[in-house]
Formats: structure tokens, C-alpha cells, sequence
């Protein structure tokens, strides 16, 4: 077992389960957080997660933490990768474990790596303006053999290095490369439109093998979501978890936990769309936890251990084909107004059997809405559990256009 685990970055429910287990752990965030830390003793270093250049500031930073006997860095948030990368790579006395964080941290080089590889992955190129875009655009029709007058093909826009959907632009036409993209979307990533079902799915690794393997359903992308998959992508299992292998073995993953979105299409393709390596967004490892019965928050942080054993792994870990009998699921509530004042929760919702609990809280004063930057700012989540994937996926879908401020 580990000496210590640097936690790099802030998140409360990581820090309780290390203290449940009874863990060594040491936090590695902005100085912000010190203060709250000092008053609950929880065991600090203060750092400010610069953009990153190369890799000199990681000894500095090791230093600090080899007072607290630290070998094993766990990345909680996306800024930073590319540090918890540097310092296993001195850990472990490999290079190679840093440069693997580029690619969680590049999604042009992710795109590469992944098609060199042999998966399937759609048509992709970095650009650096909005002419790069028209360009890129034009190409895509002419390869899908478009003629005057049909719509344009669909093209993404994404920052190389954000989390989520931050920086996230769908183009449908060139008239939409003019009106919605600006300089700072510059130079993005640029791929065509992948059809088919979007999923993601949370893979424990340990010793470059899956050890467990949730697959999450989405209902829409940023709204709403549910675990384990729905009867459907159930079928499909085996065919996701070969992808999956295939996709840690391209990437030479050895330790940890990623985060792969993708898309299955009616002729049962499976197109890659892009990874992560940190804890996912929508709540993602609560809901699997509950729904697997296990402390998924501190499964994630554990299998980042090389000297973990296979009798801990078993402790932690639920059973490769475990299957649970119920499903859990949220709605992520955005306001549909710019300016609310009260919360209404429906009587339908107090009523309804799937339903759980919410953690929506009532507005003090008139608030002002201000714009969405990639789903990141929900005001919080409307949480289902039952035994029916497709009843699940009715109220997901209902409960994203209820309005629940006004």
C-alpha cells in the first residue's frame, strides 16, 4: 500500500472516504483552500496549478510533498493531469507516465494516438481560426459527396485542454462558423460530427487490466444520466469492454481510473470519442456507487497504487460481472429563466416512486442567471432510483424541461 496519496486538487467526498479507510493522504491545491484545511486538519500543500509549462516545477512541488512521504499522485480535477502525471512519473522512475498525461490533456494528440491504434474515430484537425474552420467544413462536404443546396456537414469545435463540454461549440453551417465562433475559440480542436448513442464509461485499472468496468447511459449529454446501462447497451457489453481493453492498451495505461466517452451506432459501430483520466462530472462515481454498492470515490484514488495487492483490489472493487438489480439516475436542473426568485418542486415529483432526493436550494433574493459555459453550473441535482432503465430514462428526459425556478 501506498506510503501517502497527494491528492491533487479540492474535493471534499475524496477526502472523506481516505479518512473512512483510514488512508495517509496529503491535499495538493490553491492556496485558497489552506484555511479550511488548517480548521478541519485535513494535511495541506498549498500550490498554484500555473498553466503548465515543462516539467522543473514538479521537484519543487516533490520536495514539499516528501515531507508528508508521498509516492503515489491522484489527479482529481482536469488542471491537474499534467502534474499528478510529473510527479508518478519520478515515482515510479518512468517518463513515459508523464507523457501519457499529455494525451488526457491534448484531445488532438488523444485523437491521434487513438486512430494509429485502429480505433474508430471521426475526421479531426487542429485549426487556428475561423477560415480553418470554413476550410475544414468545405472538406467534410466534399468527402461526404454533399452538392449545392444540401445542409452542411456538422462540425465540433473544442478548446484541447478543458474539461467537459467547457468551450464546446456544435457549428451546423458556415453561417454558424461566422456568428458563434470568436478569437479565443482559437487554435481548437475541429472534428466531424460521430453519430450513434452516446455513452461513457468508468474503467479501474490495475497492472494495465480493467479490474471493474461501469457503463454509463446518457439521456442527454450535460442533463441527465443513469448507472448501470440500460438493457440495450447491456447486449453490448462485451463488445465495449474489448474496446475499452483495446483503448488502455494503446494508451499504455497501468494505474488509475478513465474516463471514455462514446458513440454506438445502429449498425453496432463504437466511434471513440475522447478520455479522461479524472473524476468524471454529473456525479457520475456517486450514482455508481450507490448503484454497485461501493466506495467508488475511494476505489478511483486507491487504483492509482502500484503496490496495491490483489486481495485489496477484490475489497474494493465489485465483481467484473456484477450486474445490479437497480438503477439510479439524476437530472441536473438548470433555470430556464434569467431571473429567478423562488423554487417550486412539483407535486408529481413528491409523488413519483422513482424518486429519491434533490439538493436544489431556494434562491435568497431575485438572482440574475448568467450564461452556461459547459454545463458546469447546474444548481444542483433531482436524483431517481428504480428497477425499470426505461422508466428511468422517461423521467430523465420529462424532469430536464420541468422549470424548477421561477
Amino acid at each position: 500500500m501506498a506510503k501517502c496519496f497527494a491528492l491533487m486538487g479540492w474535493s471534499l467526498p475524496v477526502i472523506e472516504s481516505m479518512q473512512k479507510l483510514n488512508k495517509p493522504y496529503v491535499v495538493v491545491s490553491y492556496p485558497d483552500f489552506e484555511g479550511y484545511a488548517k480548521e478541519n486538519n485535513i494535511p495541506f500543500v498549498s500550490y498554484q496549478f500555473d498553466e503548465w509549462s515543462d516539467s522543473s516545477n514538479s521537484l519543487d512541488l516533490k520536495a514539499k510533498l516528501d515531507e508528508f512521504g508521498a509516492d503515489v499522485a491522484v489527479p482529481l480535477f482536469e488542471e491537474t493531469v499534467e502534474w499528478a502525471g510529473a510527479l508518478n512519473s519520478l515515482y515510479r522512475d518512468d517518463p513515459r507516465v508523464l507523457n501519457r498525461a499529455f494525451l488526457f490533456r491534448n484531445k488532438a494528440m488523444m485523437k491521434r494516438k487513438a486512430l494509429i491504434g485502429g480505433l474508430r474515430v471521426g475526421l479531426f484537425e487542429e485549426v487556428y481560426s475561423k477560415e480553418g474552420v470554413l476550410n475544414f467544413m468545405e472538406r467534410l462536404n466534399q468527402a461526404n459527396l454533399q452538392i449545392d443546396g444540401e445542409e452542411d456537414s456538422w462540425v465540433h469545435i473544442k478548446p484541447f485542454a478543458s474539461a467537459g463540454t467547457v468551450g464546446h461549440r456544435l457549428l451546423r453551417s458556415k453561417k454558424d462558423v461566422e456568428n458563434k465562433c470568436v478569437d479565443e475559440d482559437f487554435p481548437c480542436l475541429a472534428e466531424s460530427h460521430l453519430p450513434g448513442k452516446e455513452f461513457s464509461c468508468e474503467a479501474f485499472i490495475h497492472g494495465g487490466k480493467i479490474r471493474f468496468l461501469n457503463i454509463t447511459e446518457y439521456v442527454k449529454l450535460g442533463y441527465s444520466n443513469f448507472i448501470p446501462e440500460g438493457n440495450y447497451l447491456h447486449t453490448k457489453r462485451d463488445k465495449i469492454m474489448k474496446e475499452m481493453q483495446k483503448l488502455v492498451d494503446i494508451f499504455g495505461i497501468q494505474y488509475g481510473m478513465i474516463h471514455p466517452e462514446w458513440f454506438l451506432t445502429e449498425n453496432d459501430e463504437i466511434s471513440f470519442g475522447e478520455t479522461a483520466c479524472r473524476i468524471p462530472g454529473g456525479h457520475i462515481l456517486e450514482l455508481c456507487g450507490k448503484a454497485y454498492g461501493f466506495d467508488a470515490l475511494a476505489a478511483f484514488v486507491l487504483c492509482h497504487d502500484p503496490d496495491l495487492t490483489e486481495e485489496e483490489l477484490a475489497e474494493i472493487l465489485p465483481p467484473l460481472d456484477a450486474r445490479p438489480k437497480e438503477f439510479y439516475g439524476n437530472v441536473m436542473i438548470y433555470p430556464h429563466k434569467n431571473q429567478i426568485s423562488k423554487l417550486i418542486i412539483p407535486e408529481e415529483l413528491k409523488e413519483e416512486s422513482y424518486f429519491l432526493d434533490h439538493n436544489l436550494i431556494p434562491p435568497m433574493t431575485t438572482q440574475k442567471i448568467s450564461d452556461r459555459e459547459g454545463f458546469g453550473n447546474h444548481f444542483g441535482t433531482v436524483n431517481f432510483k428504480g428497477e425499470d432503465p426505461d422508466r428511468m430514462t422517461e423521467l430523465l428526459l420529462h424532469y430536464e424541461n420541468v422549470d424548477f425556478y421561477h
